[in-house]
């Protein structure tokens, strides 16, 4: 177990600056990539070394590629890797939803459908998926069908829990303050917000569970969580390693827990984050096959 020290508490994970990504260019800025009729905000990182998986960036529910900041650059120049930074439907300036709430599978539907179709329009083979929160549990629903280099999970679900209704509710209280902020970033935030609160608040939504296709994972998975994660329990992780034992291929899993940490590891603790995923992306290309 990784030791941080330091307590931070996010309602929602909001920008607290603007992002922070590699220089302009006409190779390095983002632009919009149209899949299956829905335009999505994608932004493209060079590698600085040949021959390396390219790291495939998955937000959280309220997220974007400007809400990342420069995580993905900084992740990108320490492993030489290129990156993928993408804004999913409904989210950043990709094509905004069109009524709220969404489907009940609609994070397998992004793991199983949209994830691949945009990856095989860029042509993006056996990437490494670095997902937080929603982002998290597309990258596991992913790497269950299809092959990976390794994969790393930020503050997961693959259940609902109390503690996670508990959050979303806090965040619905909120909800003014909260669509204003996040109007800098979404194209419609009211409906991008309620998008997220009233599909996880519903009835239909509580028996929402993934544990099973955990078995598919062949990859090596890193999985961080904080301990003060406000929207899940460590019970997370322990559900996506059994349900990854419980599979033939029983890839190694190492777990990060992170004391005094809240739901955005990534920047809350982000020295030891970005340390812990460019070793596990070290081993993971290390490996044979």
């Amino acid at each position: 177990m990784h030791r941080y020290h330091g307590k931070i508490f996010y309602p929602v994970s909001l920008p607290m600056t603007a992002a922070v990504l590699p220089p302009a260019s006409p190779d390095v800025a983002p632009r919009l990539h149209r899949v299956d009729g829905i335009e999505l905000e994608i932004l493209q990182i060079p590698a600085s070394r040949p021959g390396l998986p390219t790291l495939v960036f998955l937000h959280e529910a309220l997220g974007s590629i400007a809400q990342w900041r420069d995580f993905p650059a900084r992740l990108c120049a320490r492993s030489g890797c290129a990156g993928l930074v993408y804004s999913r439907y409904g989210l950043g300036r990709s094509t905004p939803l069109t009524q709220a709430p969404r489907p009940v599978d609609y994070l397998e539907n992004e793991g199983w459908n949209s994830l691949p179709a945009l990856l095989r329009s860029l042509g993006i083979d056996r990437p490494y998926l670095v997902g937080h929160s929603d982002g998290a549990s597309i990258a596991l629903l992913y790497a269950a069908r299809n092959p990976v280099v390794g994969l790393t999970a930020m503050a997961p679900h693959v259940r609902v829990e109390e503690v996670t209704l508990a959050g979303v509710r806090t965040a619905e209280a909120d909800r003014e303050r909260l669509v204003t902020a996040l109007g800098k970033y979404h194209r419609d935030a009211a409906l991008t917000f309620d998008g997220w609160s009233q599909t996880w608040a519903s009835a239909e939504f509580l028996d929402w569970n993934i544990e099973a296709p955990m078995s598919g994972i062949s990859a090596p998975t890193l999985l961080i969580q904080g301990e003060d994660d406000q929207y899940g329990t460590l019970e997370q992780l322990d559900w996506i390693t059994a349900g990854i034992a419980s599979g033939s291929a029983r890839p190694p899993v190492r777990r990060v827990e992170l004391p005094g940490v809240g739901h955005v590891p990534w920047r809350e603790a982000a020295d030891t984050v970005l340390a812990e995923i460019e070793a596990h992306i070290g081993m993971c290309v290390a490996r044979p096959g």
